[in-house]
């Protein structure tokens, strides 16, 4: 099976469909079947799981609501170690060792600190902190640029590395040795979901952080309200 190539296997209302897409779909019916499984037989290893997602992201932010952003890294994590474990099995391939989803989960990642940074800071204000001083605007953006892709990259060359060394490994010494590179593929697995879930959290948390000035003014506005009112009265 080629690693590289992801032919097209079939199509859609004329769009076609390409091995990734499929091996995607199936991934997510997996993690769906799992979750299913869990919550009606194991809910306690389902509390465990979403506990262990929670410390991950707890330990990579500083912020005092986890809430809001469980939901976006939880998935992503969850869906990274699927996407890199299904290609365990002989007849599966990785999507995250194609490209084109690396490209786009770290696009996700990306757009979605600017989006947490504008609800919490408002858009005028987190933009003027995006662009201050004007000047640094493209190298800003450059940066964006080459976060999203050292994110892709990392992702997509670890992932695809691990799975070719496992198959060459398994064409040539088809006995004991290839457990030990399935287990270090499955090791790689976890730590690249981990990886990629902390970065995207320490993005998160860096964009949508008050910084001392803003601090002090929030802290300030209740003492000058009561003032206020205690003058009037």
């Amino acid at each position: 099976m080629n690693m590289v190539e992801h032919p097209i296997l079939f199509y859609v209302f004329g769009i076609p469909v390409h091995d990734t897409v499929l091996y995607t779909w199936i991934t997510m019916g997996i993690i769906l079947l799992t979750a299913l499984l869990l919550k009606a037989f194991k809910p306690d290893f389902l509390e465990l799981a979403l506990e262990a997602v929670i410390s991950v992201v707890d330990d990579a932010m500083d912020v005092d609501d986890l809430h809001q952003y469980i939901p976006l890294l939880g998935s992503l994590m969850i869906f990274v170690l699927f996407s890199n474990l299904i290609s365990l099995f002989p007849v599966l391939k990785a999507p995250t060792a194609d490209l084109n989803t690396a490209i786009a989960l770290s696009l996700i990642v990306v757009l979605s600190v600017h989006f947490f940074g504008m609800a919490k800071k408002g858009v005028w204000k987190y933009l003027k902190e995006f662009a201050s001083p004007v000047i640094l605007l493209p190298i800003e953006i450059i940066g964006q640029l080459s976060r999203t892709l050292s994110l892709s990259m990392r992702l997509f060359g670890n992932i695809l590395s691990s799975d070719m060394i496992v198959a060459i490994v398994f064409s040539i010494i088809p006995f004991l040795v290839p457990i030990a590179f399935t287990a270090l593929s499955i090791f790689s697995s976890v730590l690249q979901a981990y990886v990629i879930t902390t970065l995207a959290a320490l993005f998160i948390s860096s964009a949508v952080e008050i910084n001392e000035e803003d601090k002090s003014v929030r802290a300030a506005k209740p003492l000058r309200n009561k003032r206020g009112r205690r003058s009037k009265a």
